[in-house]
């Protein structure tokens, strides 16, 4: 389909591809992955004929017909509708729709044999080409994308960016091409979008390459994953989960390989120390000499996963209640976002907050955040609560003419620069790179940099709102390990699934205008929510049923639910405690395990193991208590 062979790119002096190759064929779906920088969306620029090769070739077919979804898309405008933008797709089926209708005009005061015939062609052609459902089939990938009936008929040019970006994806697909170039989709959608379009890139039959971060979303689309990597690309077959396994594997295989040609060079350079003096043996090590120069070097492995190892310092620990929303009441023109809502941040909760645009997530951070104005109701924030807001407009705020590491030194001062550097290091500023200026500084790496210095932050409480935006894999792991351990609270706004599976206790979503809580991980709330809508029918088309034939109950009905779940929040309460006891009991005995004086006396060492285990069953029977009243909790709240 696409022969990429021998491929050399140079940008001035540095080459971004040296002897590159890769062959796609039909029905591969790629994953194109690689640190920012590494020429992903070079690559794709290079495949559409956007930039030549320096060296080398990318051939394929004369009539391959390719659909490319590229970020500059962001800057069309147009007038028209949004469906009439992306009908555009069908070339040919409107030409043939303006040529019938012409026709059609003329036929009014020219009734011609030879009209009819080109009327009944160009009819048939317009049928051949399903010209008389393209709208129905622009109408439903719009709508999967995320647009209602009424946005469908808005001009374009009153959409946002990333609504536009939607659009144009919607165009792209309704064309139909043999293979899908597709740089960071996702970037622009929410949550039921990308699952939307996860369901439609499964079911596509040509080929696809995606420049994805989002290893969720890759994991779920893509047969193959190809690496940009030291200007070479490094192919893999499966998806991005199995990509991981064999690249480890690889590595494990090469390090091995390193470590004795290493030691081989060693022992032959000592060989060649040892006899070089000697005249007799002179011409001995000198060959030896020739051998070793001739030898092909094995490279160590590089590190691409940093492991993050710092310590968020915050001088006061929260109180048990971080944020109390009470009766939370918030409108906008012609949408009602939360009607009365309640919910409760406690200490030690990572919460993620998911749903669809529009929902009032971001909303949500701001009341949060006591940064919204214009709602009803009370938000409290609890005893020595301190908090850090980032949000994207917060790169705004960083000083454009301080050195990077000027300005996380302004930030956090209670941080020594050995430690900023650290940090840094971990979001991939290494040694001068800290000395930049923000101004010179990507939209990617400011993205960074503003993350860096909410994570520095004194604050017990963190609020995120899409902190995964421009960061590359590499940097969301990042991300991953250091909220994993952070011991404050925070709550998160992301569309990056893998990051909530691996960061979240609780998951909140907006709906029915109420804050609900689902108490468990991304993974476990996806389980629990794809059963919800059998359940959910069961639930309505009971009470109608009661209703009609003892109308009496219904009060009956309610004054029970309310009673046992007054009764399981108090239990719930209850088990709370008991597992923070326990927690604080296990702690005490992680301490006493940890000291050496306590292994020189048997008997104590054995009391100790004892007690340590008891308390880790009790801890788990606890746990258990506690998911299963939180879940009929919830099921009598659904």
């Amino acid at each position: 389909m696409i022969a990429i062979n021998n491929l050399t790119f140079e940008i001035g002096a540095r080459a971004l591809y040296d002897d590159a190759n890769w062959h796609i064929k039909p029905g591969d779906k790629t994953g194109l992955i690689g640190a920012n920088g590494t020429g992903k969306t070079t690559l794709l620029k290079l495949i559409v004929g956007a930039y030549k090769p320096t060296e080398g070739t990318i051939s394929m077919a004369k009539d391959l017909k390719i659909g490319y979804l590229n970020q500059d898309l962001l800057s069309y405008q147009s007038d028209k509708s949004i469906l009439h933008v992306a009908m555009e797709a069908f070339e040919r089926q409107n030409q043939l729709h303006t040529e019938i209708e012409n026709i059609l005009k003329k036929l009014e005061t020219d009734y011609t044999e030879d009209l009819i015939h080109k009327l009944s062609d160009k009819q048939h052609e317009f049928e051949a080409l399903d010209g008389y459902n393209i709208e129905f089939k622009t109408h439903e990938i719009l709508a999967g994308l995320g647009f209602s009936e009424e946005d469908q008929h808005r001009p374009l040019a009153e959409f946002s960016g990333g609504w536009r970006m939607r659009v144009m994806l919607a165009k792209i697909l309704l064309q139909a091409p043999d293979i899908l170039l597709l740089d960071e989709p996702t970037n622009h959608l929410d949550l039921p979008s990308i699952k939307w379009l996860e369901t439609y890139l499964q079911a596509f039959e040509g080929a696809i390459v995606i420049v994805s971060h989002d290893r969720w979303f890759l994991d779920k689309v893509v047969n193959r994953i190809v690496e940009s990597r030291k200007g070479k690309l490094i192919s893999y077959s499966g998806n991005y989960s199995y990509y991981m396994e064999e690249k480890g594997m690889r590595e494990e295989i090469q390090r091995n390989e390193f470590k004795n040609q290493q030691q081989k060079i060693k022992q032959e350079e000592r060989l060649i120390e040892r006899f070089r003096a000697k005249a007799s043996k002179a011409k001995f090590a000198q060959s030896r000499i020739k051998l070793l120069e001739k030898m092909d070097r094995v490279d160590d492995v590089d590190d691409d996963n940093p492991s993050v190892n710092f310590s968020f310092k915050f001088s006061k620990q929260s109180g048990r209640h971080v944020v109390r929303l009470e009766n939370i009441s918030k409108e906008y023109p012609n949408i009602r976002i939360l009607s009365k809502a309640n919910a409760v941040i406690e200490k030690g909760d990572k919460i993620a907050l998911i749903g669809a645009n529009g929902r009032g997530k971001s909303t949500l951070l701001r009341i949060i955040t006591n940064t919204e104005s214009g709602h009803q109701g009370e938000c409290i924030t609890g005893h020595n609560v301190t908090e850090t807001f980032f949000a994207q407009h917060q790169l705004e705020s960083l000083h454009l003419d301080n050195a990077i590491l000027n300005e996380l030194q302004a930030f956090a001062p209670k941080h020594t620069e050995t430690e900023l550097r650290s940090i840094l290091g971990c979001f991939l500023f290494t040694g001068d790179d800290v000395f930049k200026k923000i101004k010179v500084l990507s939209g990617g790496e400011k993205s960074r940099v503003a993350l860096a210095k909410a994570l520095t932050a004194d604050a017990n409480f963190l609020v995120l709102d899409e902190p995964t935006n421009h960061l590359d894999i590499q940097s969301v792991n990042i991300l991953i390990q250091a909220l994993n351990q952070f011991e404050g609270t925070f709550i998160v706004v992301s569309h990056d699934r893998y990051l909530l599976d691996n960061v979240a206790n609780k998951i909140w979503f907006i709906e029915d205008q109420q804050i609900k809580e689902y108490p468990g991980t991304y993974a476990e709330y996806e389980e629990w929510n794809s059963r919800r809508p059998a359940a959910g029918a069961t639930a309505v088309a009971t009470p109608k049923k009661e209703k009609e034939e003892k109308p009496a109950n219904k009060k009956n009905q309610k004054d029970e639910k309310a009673a046992e779940l007054k009764k399981l929040n108090k239990t719930l309460s209850s088990v709370e405690e008991q597992i923070s006891v326990i927690e604080n009991s296990i702690k005490e005995q992680e301490t006493l395990l940890a000291d050496e004086t306590l292994y020189q006396d048997a008997t104590k060492l054995k009391a100790v193991n004892e007690r340590y285990e008891t308390l880790k069953a009790e801890l788990s029977t606890n746990q258990n208590s506690w998911e299963e009243i939180a879940t009929r909790i919830m099921e009598l709240e659904a």
